[in-house]
């Protein structure tokens, strides 16, 4: 016991020496480069998918004459109608879609679980990597459609929340550079989701379906040479199996009283996202029917509204990340759920804002321009960008040692639950008018901001983090 005890003790000593000393990546370890750019190439290849999926679905596949060709898909439409009651093209698309979105992010937690017992991150990362880039491959194939979300959700469980958790294991708990450090990880996200649908949807739309899959499988591969090639920069992995447990200390009270707190806030952080998650569901198929696509003579494809998110939640994050490194050095930087619930208030400007062009859709105006989609999608980020990265900072601090990779997975859940009902919100486009569309979704994320003030309020002295003897870091 007295030697597992020693190990640990030496491994968190390596980790805060790691984390006092490492700024070779902009003032950060240089494993966060790796990680990040692995991160790039795996969300561009995500993000290629998603751009096309609801338009490949709605437009083509689901359509009578061609939906008889997918297997299983009679199986699955009954359970979604026999849940939700019939089922336009559209609206089939859209609760798939929804459905597939959300189990993205519910495979994380047996992800974690994998590689925190069994496997370890590397090994898990690489199999969830090999596992996307075959379920990409098989989108080619109409009749493998299912099979092919199947390996996409497998893989996305080995991976995300494994490769989430590495970038937490290189910071010291004291280090302040943590939540910086998952903004500049998702950065990488956003900087993917530029390329992603240019690419991809370009391919997609205007070449051939299949050809936009395909190419969204070749950046999967990318990402895991990348993995790889960086590898030993990355944080060692922890020992596994019986070693893990023995050294894995209790969890005490206020351990597990922080486990139960942060499951009980997935609610809340699953209203937090709807309005940010509809901009990829329910908001291209409302610009199909009322937004002018043409600019100068050219007809701009649909799948490249995900860009113009990406390029505006690019300039979000890097102005949200100056911000707060200028206010940390003049004042008391805010905790995460103040920031979070600060992101919500700011979020929920952006469907609120839509009421504008809606209304005069719904007063026989004509086609809306398509700079409301750089108003939308710019308001939604400057809020976005202080709740999803700050969350993953908040849920990897907190997590109980040995269970980083399973808090991460439980974090994820939210997304599980939220795009689940994102896909059911987006349904409601066919029968509600589309100011009281965007209306609703507006009152949803204020009130998850509502709620964690109350948590910060009731709860704050909690989710605080423990006084260490680590003197924290500074970018």
């Amino acid at each position: 016991m007295t030697t597992v005890t020693s190990t640990a003790s030496a491994r968190d000593a390596n980790s805060d020496l790691r984390a006092r000393h490492d700024r070779a990546f902009l003032g950060h370890p240089a494993g966060l480069g790796w990680l990040a750019f692995c991160e790039l190439w795996e969300r561009f290849s995500y993000y290629g998918m998603q751009a096309l999926l609801v338009l490949y679905l709605s437009n083509y596949l689901f359509m009578p004459g061609n939906i008889g060709a997918v297997a299983g898909m009679d199986a699955l439409r009954a359970a979604i109608e026999n849940v939700t009651g019939p089922r336009s093209p559209q609206q089939l698309a859209s609760a798939v879609f929804g459905l597939y979105v959300g189990l993205v992010y519910l495979t994380p937690i047996f992800g974690g679980l994998i590689a925190d017992r069994w496997l370890g991150r590397t090994r898990t990362v690489v199999i969830g990597s090999l596992l996307m880039a075959a379920g990409h491959f098989l989108m080619a194939f109409e009749t493998a459609l299912l099979p092919a979300l199947g390996c996409l959700l497998l893989g996305v469980g080995c991976f995300k929340g494994n490769i989430a958790a590495q970038v937490g294991d290189l910071y010291a708990p004291g280090d302040k550079r943590r939540a910086s450090a998952f903004q500049i990880f998702m950065l990488a996200v956003q900087i993917a989701v530029i390329a992603a649908p240019i690419v991809c949807g370009t391919l997609g739309e205007r070449v051939g379906w299949h050809w936009g899959f395909g190419s969204a499988g070749v950046g999967m591969l990318i990402g895991l040479v990348v993995y790889l090639a960086g590898r030993r920069w990355l944080p060692p992995e922890a020992p596994r199996g019986g070693a893990r447990s023995d050294a894995r200390p209790p969890m005490g009270k206020r351990a597990a009283l922080q486990v139960a707190l942060l499951v009980a806030m997935l609610p809340l952080l699953m209203l937090s996202i709807v309005g940010n998650q509809q901009y990829n569901n329910g908001f291209p198929l409302w610009s199909q029917q009322h937004m002018d696509m043409v600019v100068a003579g050219f007809a701009v494809p649909v799948s490249w509204l995900q860009a113009v998110d990406a390029l505006t939640s690019t300039g979000t994050m890097l102005a949200s990340l100056a911000f707060w490194r200028w206010w940390a050095a003049r004042r008391r930087e805010p905790d995460e759920v103040t920031k979070m619930a600060m992101g919500c208030f700011v979020a929920a400007c952006a469907p609120l804002l839509l009421l504008i062009p809606a209304l005069s859709i719904e007063s026989g105006g004509t086609r809306i321009s398509i700079l409301w989609s750089f108003a939308y999608s710019t308001v939604n980020n400057i809020g976005f960008a202080n709740i999803m990265p700050v969350g993953l900072a908040l849920y990897s601090r907190a997590a109980p040692r040995g269970l980083q990779g399973v808090m991460i997975g439980i974090y994820y859940l939210h997304l599980f639950f939220g795009n689940s009902f994102v896909g059911w919100l987006a349904g409601l486009l066919e029968t509600m008018p589309g100011s009281k569309f965007w209306l609703l979704h507006a009152v949803l994320v204020a009130a998850a901001g509502v709620g964690l003030l109350m948590v910060k309020l009731v709860f704050g002295r909690l989710l605080a983090p423990e006084e260490t003897d680590a003197s924290p870091v500074r970018a």
